[in-house]
């Protein structure tokens, strides 16, 4: 899918013990690169990047982003021409709990790698991962562009846009100047897919729910998602890295929303039933709106046509397809079956089915 160009590159990737981080580490091993990770230790023995034994298959360094001084010495060590960077505290309901440890790492985390980033001259491209929920929703029914306004009333919202304005004083004081460097953002989000774990996420509480016999307790069903399957956006954040470090990668510069069709526009009840279809056993509770609960945003989707038009980048497994990847991930591996060959194999089956969309 990309001309070998991660052949043998060294490739730094952050939140590497991360959900998608791991798909990530994974699928730079399978394309030849040499991975060094730099993220917190895992959080349970369930985790992908243990199921994977990935600390024995790349170069695994263990460290807080919120530390500059240790980030710095082991980007420095890495000596990385690329950085994909991914390490965030992720979850929205989280941010209302924990609003300084969201702003520390997804604000003052942001601030430390790019200052390492200027610091590493062996550093040529640099794909910074945000978020769709950096734009102040306004809850219309078109798609956001990459230059819309940016902000949310949440802590997890606020710290992805803030993260934004960091990433665009750096690149204008100091990366647009720097020869041989490319740097942009990417902005995807509501990923599904085997392996993620996460509390208040609902495929991981469908599948615990379903392992324990248990009906899924549904609190949202009619808040609307643009479901992708993990390789969409990864596809697009390597495809996007890709072209940084082509000959005229300044051109890529900027900021990318990677999002499914519309047709992936879907329920959450219709995530759940979809599950349930698939697992083939249990049940679902449905619950009513609470007028009190935090706030969510009950529709949100990318505009897409940038990274459509300019990169040839295309969605490739639609929601019935990702959906379907991601419950046959869990039920394999909850009978038993070898993380590593599960996750290969998707990459592989995703792989063949991309060539057969994405321009050349």
């Amino acid at each position: 899918m990309f001309n070998n160009y991660f052949k043998g590159k060294k490739v730094f990737v952050t939140g590497h013990t991360g959900f998608k981080g791991s798909w990530l580490a994974v699928w730079l091993t399978q394309l030849g690169a040499q991975v060094t990770g730099f993220a917190l230790p895992p959080k349970t023995e369930r985790d992908h990047f243990v199921a994977l034994n990935l600390a024995q298959r790349i170069n695994h360094v263990e460290g807080d982003l919120r530390d500059y001084e240790q980030f710095n010495r082991a980007l420095q060590k890495a000596a990385p021409e690329i950085i994909i960077h991914l390490a965030a505290q992720p979850l929205v309901r989280l941010s209302y709990a924990e609003p300084k440890l969201t702003f520390d790492t997804n604000v003052g985390g942001a601030v430390n790698l790019l200052e390492a980033v200027r610091n590493c001259p062996s550093v040529r491209v640099l794909v910074f991962i945000t978020s769709d929920k950096c734009y102040r929703n306004k809850e219309w029914a078109w798609g956001y562009r990459e230059t819309d306004e940016l902000g949310g009333p949440d802590s997890y919202s606020a710290s992805k846009a803030a993260a934004e304005l960091v990433f665009s004083s750096y690149h204008e004081s100091y990366f647009s100047k720097r020869a041989g460097f490319a740097a942009a953002t990417a902005r995807a989000g509501n990923v599904i897919g085997g392996s993620d774990w996460a509390l208040d996420r609902i495929v991981p509480d469908c599948i615990r729910a379903l392992e324990k016999r248990l009906p899924i307790m549904v609190r949202n069903p009619v808040a609307t998602r643009p479901w992708q399957h993990v390789l969409e956006p990864l596809s697009g954040y390597l495809q996007l890295a890709q072209r940084l470090g082509s000959a005229n990668g300044e051109y890529y510069r900027g900021a990318w929303n990677f999002g499914p069709t519309k047709e992936s526009n879907r329920t959450v009840r219709e995530l759940v039933e979809k599950t349930l279809k698939v697992w083939g056993k249990g049940k679902a509770v449905f619950g009513e709106v609470n007028p009190n609960a935090l706030h969510e945003a009950k529709f949100l989707h990318l505009n897409c046509d940038k990274a459509h038009q300019e990169l040839g980048w295309q969605p490739t497994w639609h929601f019935a397809d990702g959906v379907e990847q991601t419950i046959l991930w869990y039920r394999n591996w909850l009978k038993g079956a070898d993380a590593w060959k599960l996750t290969t194999s998707q990459i592989r089956a995703y792989e063949k089915a991309a060539q057969k969309i994405l321009k050349p």
